[in-house]
């Protein structure tokens, strides 16, 4: 007898290849195809998708749950968009390995308005991060180690170069946690201190990397050279010189610039073409978000977080900070706060920088870092930065798949965190026709899972594992807004995680059947 039967639906199966009418069975997390008619076939569940797609389930190749899911582990922004697995550890922002407790505890508090924060993190080891997850969380997740905490754990919290000692400490660190289950090595070169990498430091790093069959997914580092296409070559030349295979995280045109996207991609094409393996993710949306820190130049981060306080609220460098802050997007109207913790400052939530400078009659300098200060340096922002024009080139790409970088913390984060994939299959498939319902599904589950090495999912398949979304393509839509992001999804009614229904009819069955994989 079958788990759970779903029958009558048109199964897309992750390949790219036309859906076909069967039904999938699920029996012990293994999937079988039952072509033909399906009734004498018994199972303790039967679910009828009339009119309806089953695929393979979606992977989110950019998430930042690392911490937030094992306080809130039925993670509904997530599962209720039909995201079964996601990556985590990314921007080179991860949680392990670490020696020491304290640079642990201190890494939360610098990272926290991207990741949030959450009490008793007791762990060291990557085995030891790993094992927080299993069976206890909604989703499967793929940890990539960030290089931030290889750098502190090697070379501490300063902008100092790495001696050849320090990087082959690095290179152990990186070697044993791939070996305990990560699948390669994240960076995220905007973010102290992983951003006080050297090239040849990364090469190095990625060298191991690559040994271990892993991949280098990296947020380049935006402030090289030409800020135009020098850091994607950068990230280009450590897959060269490194052999890793190149995954280019939230690669879309940011500023309206006349045949900027077509450069963009011929650069990935002709990489491509080279012999490099290179891939990259895109989310379809305009607005972009990280924590508020990253306005903060860098040599203010050097000592790490209480050090970085200390600069924040120093009266002799606060001239030089008012001069070297600047906002990310089209201006201060453009960037709106949110993940405020203390009471008082509540008001501000969903506010641009500029209105809360107004109602705290400074300058948006001030504002910034008095209320970093003030919030333990959580705060995070959302922010227009993104040119709509061109994102469909990017998004519907052949070698692009689907990364939400969606944060969950705040009350007002951007609506990607909830509505990235039906966002996807309505807009830019329904509505718009970018791209073909087959290929969109194979961007979400395949394409990911082959370039990760997830060999037994993003398939509908005989014997594949039984991560399994149902929705409705003539009607699956994403509400979430910018000033109403907390909304879910419409036509997702059934997710399957593992062979178990984490929603059923439209609801969470708050089932935590997520696995911690592994390389």
């Amino acid at each position: 007898m079958l788990d759970l039967l779903i029958s009558n639906g048109t199964v897309i199966d992750g390949t790219g290849t036309p859906g076909f009418a069967a039904a999938i069975g699920v029996k012990d997390n293994t999937l079988t195809i039952i072509r033909g008619a399906a009734d004498p076939v018994q199972s303790r569940r039967v679910i009828d998708a009339s009119g309806m797609v089953v695929c393979p389930g979606f992977i989110d190749v950019h998430a930042h749950s690392g911490l937030v899911i094992l306080d809130h582990p039925q993670h509904e922004p997530k599962i209720r968009q039909g995201i079964t697995t996601e990556v985590i550890g990314v921007d080179g922002n991860s949680y392990a390995p670490f020696r020491h407790q304290h640079d642990l505890d201190d890494f939360i508090e610098l990272n926290s308005g991207l990741d949030g924060t959450i009490k008793n993190a007791r762990w060291a080891t990557v085995a030891d991060y790993l094992r927080v997850f299993e069976r206890k969380v909604a989703v499967n997740v793929v940890y990539v180690i960030g290089n931030s905490p290889l750098r502190i754990n090697a070379v501490g919290w300063e902008n100092h170069e790495a001696t050849s000692p320090q990087i082959e400490d690095m290179k152990a660190l990186l070697r044993e946690g791939m070996e305990e289950g990560a699948f390669g090595m994240s960076t995220g070169l905007d973010y102290p201190p992983g951003s006080y990498a050297t090239t040849a430091e990364l090469i190095e790093l990625a060298k191991v990397v690559a040994r271990k069959g892993g991949i280098y997914h990296t947020h380049v580092r935006y402030s090289l050279g030409d800020r135009f296409l020098d850091p994607f070559r950068e990230a280009i030349e450590i897959g060269l010189r490194s052999e890793v295979p190149v995954h280019i995280t939230h690669f879309y045109q940011r500023l309206p610039v006349a045949g900027s996207a077509d450069a963009m991609l011929a650069l990935i094409e002709k990489a491509r073409d080279d012999g490099i393996e290179i891939s990259f993710d895109s989310y379809p949306y305009t607005l972009s978000a990280s924590r508020l820190l990253i306005v903060v130049p860098q040599w203010a981060h050097g000592g790490g977080p209480e050090r970085l306080k200390e600069v924040l609220q120093s009266v002799e460098a606060r001239p030089q900070l008012r001069d070297e802050i600047k906002h990310r997007g089209p201006s201060w109207q453009d960037m709106f706060l949110t993940n405020f913790l203390r009471p008082e400052n509540h008001r501000f939530e969903g506010r641009s920088v500029a209105e809360v400078a107004a109602m705290l009659g400074t300058t948006e300098a001030d504002a910034v870092c008095d209320l970093l200060v003030d919030e333990n340096l959580g705060v995070s922002y959302v922010a227009a930065n993104g040119n709509g024009t061109t994102l469909p080139k990017f998004v519907a790409h052949p070698l692009s798949m689907v990364g939400s970088d969606g944060l969950l913390i705040g009350d007002f984060p951007s609506p990607r965190t909830y509505g990235t994939f039906p966002v996807i299959l309505s807009e830019f498939v329904r509505m718009e026709g970018f791209l073909s319902l087959s290929e969109a599904i194979r961007k979400m589950t395949s394409f990911p899972a082959r370039r990760l090495g997830l060999s037994d999912r993003g398939l509908v398949k005989e014997g594949m594992r039984a991560d399994l979304v149902v929705f409705d393509p003539g009607t699956v839509a994403a509400p979430a807004t910018r000033r109403n992001p907390k909304q879910f999804p419409l036509s997702i009614p059934f997710v399957v995680v593992n062979g178990q229904l984490a929603v059923d009819q439209g609801r969470p069955t708050g089932v935590l059947a997520g696995q911690a994989l592994r390389l």
